[in-house]
């Protein structure tokens, strides 16, 4: 398990109530940062901070949609009323979609899939990078998938919103390069979570094959790359796409 010392930072993990975000959270509290927990299940994101602040950590519940503009500038704010600033965001929050060939997808589950995953990406590092401009300092982690980068049948809603976030992550960074900004993200194949867990096991077995270790990834190993990324050791990378594939990804 990685250690670094993240005792100063704030530190805000959207989709943080289960799963990936869930992971990360405690990874970073683990190390000493404060974090915000943003959720949509208010029940989920409190049983989070709990566990965090059983372990002595310290954690603020705030919800929003981070497809909601509204939603997300309040809780920006509201991070930045109690904690006075805002070190670091990691853009997790997402939903797969319905897993339908092109033809049967609904413009109205298209829509959805990239507002939470996509839009949502952009509204929330749009909230905060006023901020980190000011303070000259900040890490954004932006969680895509290894899906992005290759895509999968019936995913297509899901595949765009990931390609999306890649190319955001690179143009973002390009914009802040010079202004002690770091923006990277991540591309996950399969992660043994409860929203992959529930793609049923047909095609949880044809995704699995995918991955030459032969075996779903861990939600702990995503978040020690994301610790790694938010550390002051990694303040010489930026504007990368780093594949946690167990081997799929050939770029």
């Amino acid at each position: 398990m990685l250690k670094v010392d993240l005792s100063d930072k704030v530190a805000i993990v959207t989709g943080a109530g289960q799963g990936i975000g869930r992971a990360i959270a405690q990874s970073l509290a683990r190390d000493g940062a404060k974090l915000v927990i943003n959720d949509i299940a208010e029940e989920n994101a409190k049983e989070v901070a709990k566990e965090i602040e059983s372990k002595g950590g310290e954690a603020t519940v705030i919800l929003a949609d981070v497809s909601n503009k509204n939603a997300v500038e309040h809780m920006v704010r509201l991070t930045l009323e109690k904690y006075g600033k805002i070190d670091i965001l990691v853009n997790n929050a997402g939903i797969s979609g319905p897993m339908v060939p092109v033809q049967n997808l609904s413009e109205d589950d298209w829509d959805r899939v990239i507002n939470v995953d996509l839009k949502g990406t952009f509204l929330c590092s749009q909230a905060v990078i006023p901020h980190m401009l000011e303070n000259e300092y900040g890490k954004i982690v932006n969680i895509a998938s290894i899906a992005g980068k290759e895509g999968n049948a019936n995913m297509t809603a899901y595949c765009a919103a990931k390609s999306g976030i890649i190319g955001f992550t690179k143009a973002l960074a390009e914009e802040v390069v010079k202004n002690g900004i770091n923006v990277n993200c991540i591309c996950p194949a399969l992660i043994a979570t409860e929203l992959t867990l529930g793609l049923g096991e047909e095609q949880i077995k044809f995704l699995t094959e995918k991955i030459p270790v032969g075996r779903l990834g861990k939600p702990e190993e995503v978040a020690d790359l994301v610790k790694f990324l938010v550390s002051d050791a990694a303040n010489f990378i930026t504007r990368q796409a780093y594949s946690i594939s167990g081997g799929r990804s050939k770029y």
